[in-house]
């Protein structure tokens, strides 16, 4: 399965996984911040997953 992303640090780029379906999960490239990143579509035809970013905001206590 390609999963491509949409924002963030890895925007632009491709994952490659398993057969599995991808359900998503924190990512990071090089030096920048993590980012939670959740599929929002798959194509039927070629089973391309596109991921986008979704805004988190840090919690002060």
């Amino acid at each position: 399965m390609i999963v491509r992303f949409a924002g963030g640090p890895l925007a632009g780029r491709e994952l490659e996984t398993a057969d599995a379906p991808w359900a998503g999960g924190w990512l990071t490239a090089g030096d920048a911040s993590w980012g939670l990143y959740l599929p929002v579509d798959r194509d039927p035809v070629t089973g391309v997953v596109l991921a986008e970013i979704r805004v988190t905001i840090p919690r002060h206590e």
